[in-house]
């Protein structure tokens, strides 16, 4: 593929370089040209120092023929409006940008633009980290909205049906894995020690789901 990269900070570089070792054709823009320092000595990529807001520089760095573009500035307001631009003028369909302050995510959503928010993922599993120790993080969706959850069913629950352990709308059961065995659980499907289930939840849900395994186990 043919991916354009707005942004050579920590996040672009390193994004730029990954792909670039994948075999994609890789181009960055950037105003500061010391920030193209950051891509390894190997890089073999497209380098494209100027305003990305011009458009001239955006077709220098191959814009009309590329097939996604990335924008990862740490400025929100310059990601959104070189998605915008990328939209409407480029028809550029495949398009990602970084957010870098959470309150300003309703303004990549205005615009249909497909957003990345580090900060907001970020603090969520450092939370998760901290405060739950049951479960892990296996799948994140979006920004971390939605996650898949592998817990592994304590000899306090054996013999209980999941039903029993997910009491909560924000918690949907996936899979239950036993002895190797993958299989699709149903709400009576009773639970054996050491089953690893696989659990879709929001935040929320996942903490009711936590709170209802600690409670037998403190019973």
């Amino acid at each position: 593929m043919r991916i354009v990269i707005i942004g050579c900070g920590r996040i672009g570089a390193q994004l730029a370089y990954s792909l670039f070792k994948r075999g994609h054709q890789v181009s960055v823009v950037d105003e500061n040209v010391t920030s193209f320092n950051n891509l390894p000595s190997d890089f073999l990529g497209r380098i494209q120092e100027g305003d990305a807001l011009n458009q001239e520089v955006l077709r220098r760095a191959g814009i009309e023929k590329c097939d996604g573009l990335a924008a990862v500035t740490d400025s929100d307001t310059l990601n959104v409006v070189i998605c915008h631009i990328a939209q409407k003028e480029f028809n550029i369909t495949n398009i990602v940008a970084r957010n870098y302050d959470p309150h300003l995510r309703p303004l990549f959503e205005s615009f249909n633009i497909q957003v990345i928010s580090s900060t907001s993922w970020g603090s969520q599993r450092i939370e998760e980290l901290l405060l739950d120790a049951e479960g892990r993080t296996v799948f994140s969706a979006g920004n971390g909205e939605v996650e898949v959850y592998e817990i592994e069913i304590p000899a306090v629950w054996n013999g209980m049906r999941i039903s029993d352990l997910i009491t909560c709308g924000e918690c949907k059961w996936i899979a239950i894995t036993r002895a190797g065995q993958a299989f699709l659980p149903e709400a009576e499907t009773v639970m054996n020690t050491g089953d690893i289930l696989a659990v879709a939840a929001t935040m929320e849900g996942i903490q009711d789901t936590r709170a209802n395994l600690r409670r037998r186990q403190e019973d």
